[in-house]
């Protein structure tokens, strides 16, 4: 399917960061999810976001926790492209998470996955969610945040936006199907939190602690 968002984006210019932001506030507020992450795990010694994009959330994360470095891996060659934050705390890499937890298992104490396993197809999931637990460290938490459906016209709003702006094949799972995916690979007990972001229900986190 054919990418629209870069095509539009693409006329906005210098305005292309302004405009963006506005309309991914229109879905869900980030300021929000970095400061129920925040709430979650305060003080975090290594930071990891997977499917970071273009760094909407890096931004924030390095935002939030002020002294600690954050690393942000995306398959996009584009990673990072739109960071307005302090890069010297922040290593942008496109990268696999399956290769990173291959080079770098059990290093990061806070991993950060957010609306990203609905672009990836549902075979691929359990493969991303392993590697995402290969990385964890052992006390480490994963900060979990995608969108679910509804009967609502802001849902379909969404739904049209992630399929036709991106191209991809987007495929949304309820919260109960997200919560089982999530106990088998991290444990039956693993999901210690749940949190609703700004400003729509559809908007759900997790907080995660893998269990031996």
């Amino acid at each position: 399917m054919l990418r629209l968002g870069p095509l539009v984006r693409g006329c906005f210019g210098p305005y292309e960061r302004t405009i963006t932001e506005s309309y991914r506030r229109i879905f869900v507020d980030l300021d929000d999810l970095a400061r129920q992450i925040v709430a979650w795990v305060p003080e975090p010694r290594n930071i990891l976001e997977v499917g970071c994009g273009e760094g909407a959330l890096t931004e924030r994360l390095a935002s939030a926790f002020t002294d600690r470095a954050v690393t942000a891996i995306d398959v996009t060659p584009q990673v990072g492209r739109l960071f307005a934050g302090d890069r010297a705390r922040v290593k942008f890499r496109c990268q696999h998470a399956e290769d990173l937890a291959e080079a770098e298992p059990s290093s990061f104490d806070l991993v950060v996955l957010s609306d990203v396993l609905h672009h990836v197809p549902a075979a691929e999931r359990r493969k991303l969610l392993s590697a995402v637990r290969r990385l964890l460290a052992p006390d480490g938490t994963l900060a979990f945040k995608d969108w679910c459906p509804s009967t609502t016209p802001i849902h379909w709003m969404c739904a049209s936006s992630d399929r036709y702006i991106t191209g991809d094949d987007v495929r949304y799972s309820t919260v109960e199907d997200w919560r089982n995916l999530l106990f088998d690979v991290f444990g039956p007990d693993s999901i210690r939190s749940e949190a609703r972001i700004r400003p729509w229900s559809n908007n759900f986190a997790f907080r995660i602690c893998p269990q031996d």
